[in-house]
């Protein structure tokens, strides 16, 4: 099997971007996967994504339910799994 043969019923995939927006300057925008960051703690409080706003700068943090991490996951973002000390 040659490489060609392997991959010729295979078609290009459109990126994953997903809609964010920054508290600090209101900006409404889209970041790629590779832009977000998700921690899994051991509880809704420490569940969370963060990312850099592309317009003002400002490192942004939010909490991240149950729906946004699938969502986040699914879509290739990087995980943090947070364990406890306990």
């Amino acid at each position: 099997m040659t490489v060609a043969s392997a991959f010729a019923g295979m078609r290009s995939v459109a990126p994953v971007v997903f809609r964010a927006g920054c508290p600090d300057c209101r900006g409404r925008f889209e970041l790629a996967a590779s832009a977000l960051r998700l921690a899994i703690g051991a509880s809704s409080r420490t569940t969370f994504y963060s990312f850099t706003c592309p317009e003002c700068g400002v490192a942004v943090r939010k909490p991240a339910g149950e729906r946004i991490v699938e969502l986040l996951t699914g879509g290739g973002v990087r995980t943090l799994r947070l364990h406890s000390t306990v």
